[in-house]
């Protein structure tokens, strides 16, 4: 009977709460893990040990929230950071999708920040409306080449990503100070940095976007406190084509299908080697993008020598992917995260006295808890209703295509025949 009523609670259970849980779940389980492991790190270096212990981290963690987003002007900092690590993200989800390991996120933004410029301050005579959307573009371009060739060598050589994009990732970030420190983009008087882009090529800030529309009759934003730019509406539109060409598209279910089992893949004819070239010019373009807006929204509008090599977005961006799933939703909360520990470490040293470092422990750790999965230690420890069940085998039927397997790999027949029932639908 008991049983039974257990198997009664879980029917009930809407699907969609059960998924949620199975997605959230492990990442959210690592940030706790992660915050817990981190309190701890400040209760070992805590210099006053007089003073009670609890409350230094109750400080600590309280100071990181309000500099993040407490404030309506930290929650302004927060999305200066959160706008290009959305583009960072997608380039490395997208590679992920594939069963490929992007770590060149990095590199793509710095060509694509650097081609943007090089429009911007090669055609400073042009208008508005011609000059942003040639700087987009050749932003796209510039960062789709660069993931390109990972993806062209990859694909038909069988060059290991992670070389060629660590590598690639210096070539980008010594090739841009060649050009930021030579004629004719650098600046005068020797410094190491380009001239500004003209005001046509800057795109604007939210506030001054809310002034120019509803600040007409509601409350004006101060620009000078409130940082955040246009980038962000960006960016969220491109987390929507992320999930368009992911979730509803042949080529996102064949991309899915080479992640999870390449055999499968080839044995149901996908094109192995186009996907992969097309994926990494994909997630190129997403980076260059990335780059090139925050460079047209940021003040001072100009690039500076070695502020790529030095820049964390293009790195964090694989911790966000990785907590994110490579999901929509996963994506934007994990950047928000990620961007939100970034932009309020420095209210924490600033109020708690706590080195902001510790924000990059933080994200270690949540790395290294996703990696350990500690779920099934917990569901264990679940009653037996509220643990999720398992999915059944999907068998398939009767009348479905054979598809032979020279190794005998049943999970590749199984993969190939869903592809084959999908394309029918399609």
């Amino acid at each position: 009977m008991a049983q039974t009523g257990e198997r009664g609670v879980q029917a009930r259970m809407p699907a969609w709460v059960r998924n949620l849980g199975e997605s959230l779940g492990r990442p959210v389980l690592a940030v706790v893990l992660a915050i817990i492991a981190g309190a701890i790190v400040i209760l070992i270096t805590w210099p006053n040990k007089a003073l009670d212990p609890f409350s230094n981290v109750f400080s600590a963690y309280g100071a990181l929230f309000i500099g993040s987003f407490g404030t309506p002007v930290s929650i302004s900092n927060t999305l200066v950071r959160v706008s290009p690590l959305i583009f960072a993200t997608l380039s490395v989800a997208i590679a992920l999708r594939a069963g490929l390991f992007n770590i060149g996120a990095a590199g793509q933004m710095a060509v694509g920040a650097m081609a943007a410029d090089m429009v911007g301050l090669t055609y400073i005579h042009w208008p508005a409306w011609l000059l942003i959307p040639a700087m987009v573009i050749t932003s796209i371009l510039a960062g789709a080449f660069w993931g390109g060739i990972v993806g062209f060598l990859k694909a038909w050589r069988g060059a290991h990503e992670v070389v060629t994009t660590i590598m690639l990732n210096w070539i980008a970030f010594w090739g841009t100070d060649y050009l930021i420190d030579g004629p004719p983009f650098t600046a005068p008087l020797g410094v190491n940095q380009t001239n500004p882009l003209p005001p046509q090529a800057t795109i604007p800030l939210v506030a001054d976007l809310w002034n120019r529309t509803l600040g007409s009759f509601l409350p004006k934003l101060d620009t000078f406190s409130y940082t955040a730019d246009v980038s962000i509406f960006v960016a969220l539109f491109c987390i929507i084509l992320y999930w368009f060409i992911t979730s509803r598209t042949t080529f996102g279910y064949e991309v899915r299908v080479i992640g999870l089992n390449p055999k499968a893949a080839r044995y149901a004819g996908i094109p192995i080697k186009r996907n992969i070239l097309l994926v990494m010019l994909i997630a190129g373009a997403f980076a260059g993008l990335g780059g090139a807006l925050r460079l047209m929204g940021q003040f001072s509008y100009q690039l500076t020598a070695t502020a790529a090599a030095a820049d964390p977005t293009g790195f964090d961006a694989i911790a966000a992917a990785l907590v994110g799933r490579t999901t929509p939703v996963g994506i934007l909360l994990s950047s928000l995260l990620f961007g939100g520990l970034r932009s309020g470490s420095t209210n924490m040293q600033a109020v708690a006295h706590v080195d902001p470092n510790l924000v990059l422990i933080i994200e270690g750790l949540i790395i290294y808890f996703m990696a350990a999965d500690f779920i099934p230690i917990f569901r264990r420890l679940l009653p037996p209703w509220l643990r999720p069940r398992r999915r059944p085998v999907m068998v398939a039927p009767p009348d479905a295509p054979i598809v032979s397997s020279v190794n005998g790999d049943s999970a590749g027949q199984g993969q190939a025949i869903g592809l084959a029932e999908r394309q029918k639908e399609v």
